[in-house]
């Protein structure tokens, strides 16, 4: 049987896998191995095509009889196809992949600069893309020629590439650069795709910039190198079923707003309609607190709350494929707005103060309590929100909404 699978140092997060199973008929698995064993594997030459990871992208080239054009123009490999008549042939697929995701963005390159972060196999691709488009290309490194603290000479650049894995899964909170240092940025670029909005691109949607993120890149790279592995198109059916399965494994349904509005009954509805695993952030704050949630407002006082709340939300948001139903107050740390939109499609479900109701929620102690509520944090709800639905009327019809509102993200989330 012809084998088929990624090599790489680590491959515990990888979602090749699953990817190529949408792509293709043929089996697919992770080989993750050690430096010292990739001599020996690829001079054993018992696959029939392998996608190759960090840090082996240049490694595996002593080892071609061949390579495609792409890959001797960036002189990195990540894809190796073992031939009948055993010879190997190397291309660079991540390229197609880069294209793509610039596409989504709406970038093009050829009108002016582009910073590239990074001076890795991949930083080597995006540069290779953007000359090749008629762009020019800095490399941004710690070490090369332009460091980051060069930034302030390059203030004309109009787009931004992140290659580096600096606000990758689990260390979310970092970003490389700060753009508000890059007034003229017009589009950014970020390779991760765990999370699906790094903070990188959550400023970059919050400063009004166009961006991609780096799922698409994957699932494209991806089709490119199944086609070389099979001869043969991918059915463009195939390709986007993948990004949809993919998108609804790593993307959480997140719903806030106003105690009472009906968010944990859109939960426990949507979480039938959808088949997603359902998490309740107060029922997890209750759960491991041992105690309700008025009881720890009596004895921790709102402070001791919101720290309990932080912490969930932190944990849960850097997750994926669930419904996430979140306290009224979630939105007021900007933390937890950031934490909830790292993988989240934010719903802001809204419903006439007059309707809220009051019975046991610490804060909603008065109509008028409500109103002070409200104004506070209606621009906090809206900061976070992807789509505001209505939960004036019956429960069945807003979550039906919010449905087809989830179901419209998976497919044109602009990762």
């Amino acid at each position: 049987m012809k084998q088929y699978g990624l090599i790489g140092e680590k491959l515990g997060h990888s979602y090749s896998k699953v990817l190529h199973s949408f792509l293709a008929d043929y089996s697919y698995d992770l080989w993750p191995m050690p430096k010292s064993s990739l001599a020996q594997f690829m001079q054993a030459k018992e696959f029939a095509g392998i996608n190759v990871t960090i840090p082996y992208k240049r490694d595996v080239i002593p080892f071609l009889d061949e390579m495609g054009e792409t890959a001797k123009r960036i002189g990195c490999v990540n894809t190796v196809v073992g031939r009948e008549d055993g010879t190997l042939y190397g291309d660079n697929t991540d390229a197609y992949g880069f294209m793509e995701m610039a596409r989504r963005a709406g970038i093009d390159f050829s009108l002016g600069k582009t910073l590239v972060l990074g001076s890795g196999g991949t930083s080597l691709t995006a540069c290779a893309v953007i000359r090749e488009a008629g762009g020019e290309a800095i490399v941004v490194s710690r070490s090369g020629e332009t460091r980051y603290e060069d930034l302030g000479k390059h203030t004309d650049a109009l787009f931004l590439v992140n290659t580096p894995p600096v606000g990758m899964y689990p260390h979310t909170d970092a970003a490389a650069v700060d753009l508000r240092e890059l007034p003229r940025l017009q589009g950014v670029l970020d390779v991760i795709y765990n999370p699906l909005k790094t903070r990188l691109l959550q400023q970059a949607e919050e400063l009004g910039i166009a961006y991609a993120g780096g799922l698409c890149m994957l699932v494209y790279q991806a089709v490119r190198a199944c086609e070389l592995f099979t001869g043969e198109a991918v059915d463009p059916a195939r390709i986007r079923r993948a990004e949809r399965e993919l998108m609804k494994s790593a993307m959480n349904l997140v719903i806030v707003g106003m105690p009472g509005c009906g968010k944990t009954t859109m939960g426990d509805i949507l979480a039938r309609l959808l088949e997603l695993e359902l998490i309740d952030i107060d029922q997890e704050i209750a759960h491991d607190a041992g105690i309700s949630i008025p009881e720890i407002f009596q004895k921790e006082g709102e402070a001791g709350f919101r720290a309990r709340e932080a912490a969930q939300i932190e944990r849960y948001g850097r997750e994926g494929g669930r419904i996430l139903v979140t306290g009224g107050g979630a939105v007021k740390s900007p933390q937890n707005r950031e934490n909830l939109s790292l993988n989240g499609f934010v719903v802001h479900i809204t419903r006439e103060l007059d309707l809220l109701p009051m019975d046991g929620r610490p804060l909603s102690t008065s109509a008028d309590a409500l109103r002070i509520m409200w104004v506070e944090r209606a621009p906090m709800y809206h900061a976070c929100a992807d789509a505001v639905i209505s939960n004036n009327g019956r429960p069945d019809h807003c979550a039906q909404a919010i449905k087809e509102a989830y179901h419209e993200a998976l497919c044109h989330q602009r990762t």
